[in-house]
């Protein structure tokens, strides 16, 4: 019998940023694969195609065909934080690339894994009128990977709230990636779904930490090297628009008017779910 093949598609959460281990990273994904045999004792093939910085579009583009070349029989597909970091950040198009990407690997037969994410806004701490937009698109994201998750019978995670959202332990220094022990509880909780479903005989990820975690002067050594050079980056292209949308955000609540904003973001999802259904999708052909 072939061993399970899982492939995992995404961005710098599933390439493991924030669980480092000797010569490079780990993630949920690597800690959730070993539990993915049919049997104990089974073996699981597992590649990591996530790439940090990655957006639906990269994963459409250049992970999903590398992916379907390899027969997964589990896929992961977490991804979409890094389209709502961006000037282009466009709901239809986001829809649209997910709406792909899922059909692809239905139709090939592979049980895929999604999840929604937290608000990046949120976690980083920012101001309300920078948060409130980041928030907004969010929600858009996490609605649209709700509703395909559904509609492709997807194993989907509600990653994007509880009680491990404000728990610091679980979190690394930059406060967006997730540390070791937020990394296993990811693996953990997709480990459940997927054992509830019988898809995975195979052994839990343990909750508990392998390595200690990065000592504070190690943290705010990160924060001011690589971290900051992170921040820049998004920055560069995000920033004079945040500026833009806090502004709106700002006009609209000395006018009360804010709900509109919400209604606005909630008429784009709609209409975005909309074209889904009349458009015709590569698997109908």
């Amino acid at each position: 019998m072939r061993p399970v093949r899982f492939v995992a598609l995404g961005d710098s959460l599933t390439e493991g940023v924030g669980d480092p281990v000797a010569g490079g990273r780990r993630g949920w994904a690597a800690l959730l694969a070993d539990g993915l045999a049919p049997l104990p004792g089974e073996n699981v093939r597992f590649t990591n195609l996530a790439v940090s910085g990655a957006q639906t579009r990269d994963v459409l583009e250049r992970q999903t065909p590398a992916a379907l070349d390899l027969s997964p029989d589990v896929v992961s597909v977490v991804i979409g934080v890094n389209d709502t970091l961006r000037c282009t950040f466009d709901i239809h198009a986001v829809a649209e690339r997910l709406d792909q990407v899922y059909a692809a690997f239905s139709a090939r037969g592979s049980v895929v894994l999604t999840a929604c994410l937290p608000d990046p806004g949120a976690m980083l701490g920012l101001p309300g009128a920078l948060a409130r937009p980041l928030a907004r698109r969010q929600r858009a994201v996490n609605t649209v990977v709700h509703a395909l998750s559904d509609r492709y019978g997807a194993v989907h995670l509600h990653a994007g709230e509880g009680a491990w959202l404000a728990d610091r332990a679980m979190w690394s220094a930059d406060r967006l990636h997730p540390g070791e022990r937020g990394h296993r509880q990811l693996a953990l909780r997709f480990h459940a779904l997927l054992a509830a479903a019988g898809r995975a005989g195979g052994p839990a990820p343990s909750p508990e930490p392998e390595f200690p975690a990065p000592t504070r002067s190690a943290s705010l050594l990160w924060l001011a090297t690589a971290g900051t050079a992170w921040v820049a980056r998004r920055c560069t292209d995000l920033l004079p628009q945040l500026l833009r949308l806090a502004a709106d955000e700002m006009r609209h609540r000395a006018r009360g008017t804010s709900a509109r904003l919400d209604l606005h973001a909630s008429a784009a999802v709609a209409a975005a779910l909309a074209a889904l259904t009349t458009a015709e999708r590569p698997d109908a052909a």
